[in-house]
């Protein structure tokens, strides 16, 4: 019954497979029709007329010349349907053209059959793929705000799913741990260590600090001075700035020489970075965990490690002509491109692109990768545009086999505030990002203990852990990841609506459901027969069969929010037919098997698909 999908796959989602029947008979209709065809087949919105609708007719009419409704006869003349729907005829054509399809009653039955499986009808590729992709994207001596919040969520979500599809995934955290701010607070460090600070307790908020006063000493006020000079404000305020930038010159001339002392292995400047280093990521790999990312040490990508390769890395592309010089700096132009990628600047040193081109060439020459995926804000559009096109111009993005890696920015929004503006604390910072989940876990208690006053301590906490880091993660996730959201707690920790809180709730009613039968003795419905007869129970079925097309489609797209919006519908259809199919309390116990199979088989893909975008998920609430 099932057919193969263009990836491989069999098809078990029957709207997929009328767009397969229904692309066949317009090609035999029309076999001199030019370009591609779409079988334009949706869900039908008025039960009555049928399970499925095809609009092809009306888009091709100016292109055959023809009236609508004729066309749509042509078309059913060549539709044939066996097996999945009643042959269609000239009644079934509607209004100008619109072609109605009812489902035969037992296909659902056949592919809900093979639907539930292990595999939840996802089968791994015979020769899986590697997918390298960049998620998170931390820096030294500072904490994790709300601004890596989408770069890990949207990321690990984008590694779940290909893990999901049966591909090979590698995580890559891009770690800023090297270069001139980094050896600012070494060196800072090393002073308030002489000067008999003892430092062997340190954490991320006091580097955090040190690093904002590193920063500010080595900021000279030139343009204050300048404008002192200007306006001729008197000399006592003119030898006060003059020795304000003298004091950050001479700081930064310090911190360039602790960067030296740095990049040649020096043993106490080292181990100052790696004190650093350490206290960093223990933070925020702590943060990831607690986000449910998978986000390890392992998957660390700094930029310490890519500083042996740069030299050479630029000597490989001035030696090809790749790389030519630009008034004492070195570019790569990029064909499409105006402004050129820079590589190499005037003082010989390197820069954020020649990184990641070098990062380029070790995901596809040492990884492996066959797919890059680099989970960075929109605003770094250009960067990326200029980094690839150079690599794929240096041919790093060719493999050994000769095969072309495809290299994607998958650009998400900002997060904002209900004023529509970037999401700052009062003061203006960034939000860290513990306090911005302290906060939800925090609000998600208040509202479990008014629904559950008599639950235990305990098991309220993990509950409110659950709901609170779901919420968050299912608000940033639903949204299209191109546009910027709004972040609203009172929204989104909601228990109705398109939240996290109504998913997990979701999975917690069919997971009641079933325990209850196992705890009344109801036996032998895993290996029932399904029967599909009310509105309801159909409306469920097709839904459920959505499942491995929707999760296939955030991988070719990229997309989480496809897969939130599809949890979604079918949360939304199990309620229905909870309300409104009595599971347990019917006398016939072919149609409570088969409920039963049904709420299983719902909770089994809710669970898969919370799980694969990453959420926690809860057998209780």
């Amino acid at each position: 019954m099932t057919e193969p999908s263009p990836t491989g796959a069999a098809t078990i989602d029957p709207g997929a497979l009328l767009s397969e029947r229904f692309e066949r008979a317009i090609r035999a209709a029309f076999p001199d029709l030019q370009g591609s065809v779409s079988a334009m087949v949706t869900p039908s919105r008025q039960s009555e007329h049928g399970d499925f609708q095809s609009n092809a007719a009306m888009a091709l009419g100016k292109r055959a010349g023809m009236k609508p409704r004729d066309v749509a006869l042509k078309i059913i003349e060549k539709l044939d349907l066996s097996g999945i729907a009643e042959a269609p005829t000239e009644a079934s054509i509607a209004g100008p053209g619109f072609i109605n399809i009812r489902l035969k009653a037992e296909l659902l039955s056949e592919l809900l059959g093979r639907l539930d499986t292990p595999e939840l009808g996802i089968e791994p590729p015979a020769s899986p793929r590697t997918i390298v992709v960049d998620l998170c994207g931390v820096n030294l001596a500072k904490q994790m705000h709300v601004g890596h919040l989408r770069a890990t969520v949207i990321g690990d979500a984008i590694a779940r799913v290909f893990e999901r599809l049966g591909w090979n995934v590698v995580r890559q955290s891009h770690v800023g741990d090297w270069g001139l701010p980094i050896a600012m607070v070494v060196q800072k460090l090393i002073e308030l260590e002489d000067a008999g600070e003892d430092l062997s307790s340190i954490g991320l908020d006091d580097l955090n600090r040190i690093y904002r006063a590193a920063q500010g000493e080595c900021k000279g006020e030139t343009k204050a001075l300048e404008t002192i000079r200007t306006f001729n404000t008197g000399p006592k305020a003119e030898i006060e700035a003059e020795l304000r930038v003298e004091s950050a010159s001479e700081a930064l001339d310090r911190a360039k020489a602790r960067l030296v002392s740095l990049q040649s292995g020096d043993e106490r400047t080292a181990g100052v970075w790696k004190r650093i280093y350490d206290v960093t990521m223990r933070a925020c790999l702590q943060t990831c965990a607690r986000l449910h990312a998978n986000v390890t040490d392992e998957h660390s990508a700094g930029e310490s490690t890519y500083r042996g390769e740069l030299a050479a890395l630029v000597q490989d592309l001035v030696d090809r002509g790749i790389a030519e010089e630009s008034d004492g700096a070195l570019v790569v132009r990029v064909e499409g491109i105006k402004a050129p990628t820079l590589i190499r600047k005037s003082d010989g040193g390197f820069l954020y692109a020649t990184t990641d081109i070098a990062g380029v060439r070790r995901r596809v020459q040492n990884l492996g990768g066959d797919v890059l995926v680099y989970c960075v804000d929109a605003r770094q559009g250009l960067h990326f545009r200029q980094v690839f096109g150079a690599a794929r111009r240096a041919g790093y993005t060719t493999k050994a086999n000769g095969t072309e890696a495809r290299l994607a920015h998958a650009a998400f929004g900002m997060v904002m505030g209900e004023d529509n503006t970037p999401l700052k604390t009062r003061s203006g910072e960034n939000v860290k990002l513990t306090d911005l989940l302290d906060e939800a876990v925090q609000r998600a208690g208040v509202t479990v203990a008014e629904k559950n006053p008599d639950l235990a301590a305990e098991e309220r906490a993990k509950i409110a852990e659950a709901v609170g880091i779901a919420a968050i993660k299912y608000t940033d996730l639903s949204g299209e990841r191109a546009k910027d959201y709004v972040f609203s707690f009172d929204r989104m920790l909601a228990f109705e609506g398109n939240t996290g809180p109504y998913l997990l709730y979701a999975f917690v009613r069919t997971q009641g459901v079933v325990r209850k039968a196992r705890e009344g003795g109801v036996t032998g419905w895993e290996s029932s027969g399904l029967t599909i007869g009310e509105a309801q129970e159909k409306a469920l079925a097709l839904t459920l069969l959505r499942y491995p097309g929707v999760v296939r489609a955030v991988g070719e797209h990229l997309e989480p929010h496809r897969l939130c919006a599809y949890l979604y519908d079918l949360a939304t259809a199990y309620s229905s037919f909870y309300e409104n199919c009595p599971v347990l309390r019917g006398d016939d116990e072919a149609v409570r098997a088969s409920r039963l199979r049904l709420c299983d088989l719902t909770g089994r893909v809710l669970s898969d698909g919370l799980r694969t975008l990453g959420l926690p998920v809860l057998e209780r609430m």
